[in-house]
């Protein structure tokens, strides 16, 4: 889509995530079209709904989507896809004899999806089950941040209808997806932080006056606009390898954002009345969703190690 078509549309895709959350955001994505706009421009619809979303703090079924979309469509309809286990990255079902053993996490697209694919990893290469929902068993995980309605499930299934597939395409493409949320909370939170700055009183004057407030804002702000510096030059050269970097800077620049805006928010920042907590647990967990950010980072250096040379330089 040209600039002024991608202006438009980034500007519907904000106003629904401010203002929808859940079946609602997903309905209004369908009204706008997000779906056909995936299959022509995925970077401009990923990165716009992301962002918009981590920024709002709001949930959408946009991932399962996302993935199967990846995965080839393996089953048809609405779709959830069988994630890995948090700080994990690989596929989320193991292959043994002719059985599978799956065990990870779904996402809230569970509760209304129409088939579940779970991805087996294999010494021969990876392959997709489409199963039916009642197949796999679910527990809901409340944990650190219940808004997202995550389930853990796990089961053993038949090998006989798989389909292969690429895990590591899908698994690098979901890992943007999350680096765009987790740039948007953390502009979220720095936001939070520089109106709380803004209206606060010491001594007289705003708390934004003092140098060590300022510090920390610039710093949340150089933390967060080189993670989307670097998720900008990903996109330019996707893979497996790159995507883990980026995730792994875009965990780390989160949670600077986020230790930086409690300090500044002070008291009122470990208070429920205030909206800072909903996107400090929200930035937890999404560092763990499809690899964690250490995780990753230390299986970069480790290939590192094994290769003796260095990823390609990205033109930041």
């Amino acid at each position: 889509m040209d600039a002024a078509e991608r202006e438009l549309f980034e500007g519907a895709i904000r106003r629904a995530a401010e203002s929808n959350s859940g079946a609602e955001l997903d309905a209004a994505l369908e009204d706008l079209g997000w779906a056909d706009a995936l299959e022509d421009d995925r970077r401009t619809a990923v990165s716009l709904l992301f962002e918009s979303q981590g920024r709002a703090g709001v949930t959408s079924t946009a991932l399962d989507r996302l993935l199967g979309a990846v995965l080839g469509r393996v089953a048809e309809g609405r779709v959830a896809v069988v994630l890995p286990p948090l700080r994990r990255s690989e596929p989320p079902a193991v292959q043994q004899g002719a059985r599978a053993f799956v065990h990870g996490l779904a996402t809230a697209a569970l509760s209304s999806a129409e088939a579940v694919i779970a991805v087996v990893g294999s010494p021969e290469g990876d392959r997709a089950l489409a199963l039916a929902p009642d197949v796999l068993e679910r527990r809901p995980v409340h944990g650190l941040d219940p808004a997202l309605g995550l389930f853990e499930v796990s089961g053993v299934v038949d090998l006989t209808e798989a389909t292969p597939v690429d895990w590591s395409e899908a698994a690098a493409l979901g890992q943007l997806a999350l680096c765009h949320e987790l740039v948007g909370v953390s502009r979220a939170m720095l936001e939070l932080a520089r109106l709380h700055a803004l209206e606060r009183i010491q001594f007289g004057r705003p708390i934004s006056m003092f140098q060590a407030v300022r510090h920390r804002l610039a710093e949340s702000l150089v933390a967060i606009e080189a993670a989307a510096g670097l998720l900008d030059a990903v996109w330019d050269e996707p893979g497996p390898a790159t995507a883990a970097l980026a995730k792994g800077l875009a965990g780390r620049s989160a949670r600077t954002a986020a230790r930086h805006a409690q300090q500044v928010l002070a008291g009122i920042g470990f208070t429920t009345e205030h909206p800072f907590h909903l996107f400090f647990r929200r930035t937890v967990v999404l560092d763990q969703m499809l690899g964690a950010g250490s995780a990753l980072t230390r299986q970069v250096g480790t290939g590192v190690l094994a290769t003796g040379s260095l990823p390609a330089t990205l033109p930041l």
